[in-house]
């Protein structure tokens, strides 16, 4: 299963900084990594897994901003085509297995 988490956080005074900064610093600490700016990704064992990682994300959200969490299974991420921009090599990506070089 991949988890992607989506948002959009206002980021106009130093308090909505102070809650970005410890939203996305959350979603790296519990293993997300981040796809584009914004959209970060995590790869989950199973539907258990996914139930309480979303469990996780939805008490740290931000009280302010559009969060949206998307779980997906690994062979349909492994179909996203890329159409536009450089391919990152640092890792592999397919349904098999996450490799970093």
């Amino acid at each position: 299963m991949r988890m992607i988490i989506m948002f959009d956080l206002p980021t106009l005074s130093l308090q909505d900084m102070r809650e970005y900064r410890k939203f996305r610093k959350f979603l790296i600490e519990n293993g997300f990594i981040m796809m584009q700016e914004s959209i970060y990704t995590k790869l989950l064992l199973n539907g258990v897994a996914a139930n309480l990682m979303s469990k996780q994300v939805k008490k740290a959200i931000p009280k302010d901003g559009l969060v949206q969490m998307l779980v997906i299974t690994e062979k349909q991420f492994a179909n996203m085509e890329l159409l536009s921009g450089e391919l990152n090599q640092t890792y592999i990506n397919n349904d098999k297995r996450y490799l970093e070089l």
